[in-house]
C-alpha cells in the first residue's frame, strides 16, 4: 500500500515562502511521475507541477518562476519549494504519485493535504 505524507503548509504573508514535502512510504522511482496540485475552497483540484521519473518538470503557468518541484530519491521524498505566495496560492495541497503501467493503465496516489494559507 502506497502512503503519501504531506507536511511544511501553513500560514504565510504574501511574498513569503514555504517548502512543502511529501514523503512517500516506498521507493519513488518506482513512480512514472510525481507532482503537486491544489484545491482552492470552492474550485476544482488543479494541477500545481509535476516532476518525472527522469527529472523533467511541468509547472502551471499561475506558478512559473516562483515555486519549484525536486526529488530527493534516497530519502524518497519530493519537494515543492514555494516564494514570492499570493493571496491565489491559498489552497489545500496534495501530493501526488502515478504508476503508468501502459496507456490505458495508471494507478494514481494521494497524500492527504497540506493547508496553504497566504494572507495579508
Amino acid at each position: 500500500q502506497v502512503q503519501l505524507v504531506e507536511s511544511g503548509g501553513g500560514l504565510v504573508q504574501p511574498g513569503g515562502s514555504l517548502r512543502l514535502s511529501c514523503a512517500a512510504s516506498g521507493s519513488i522511482v518506482s513512480f512514472t511521475a510525481m507532482g503537486w496540485y491544489r484545491q482552492a475552497l470552492g474550485k476544482e483540484r488543479e494541477l500545481v507541477a509535476t516532476i518525472s521519473r527522469g527529472g523533467s518538470t511541468n509547472y502551471a503557468d499561475s506558478v512559473k518562476g516562483r515555486f519549484t518541484i525536486s526529488r530527493d530519491n534516497a530519502k524518497n521524498t519530493v519537494y515543492l519549494q514555494m516564494n514570492s505566495l499570493k493571496p491565489d496560492d491559498t489552497a489545500v495541497y496534495y501530493c501526488n504519485a502515478d504508476r503508468l503501467y501502459s496507456l490505458a493503465s495508471v494507478s494514481r496516489y494521494w497524500g492527504q493535504g497540506t493547508q496553504v494559507t497566504v494572507f495579508s
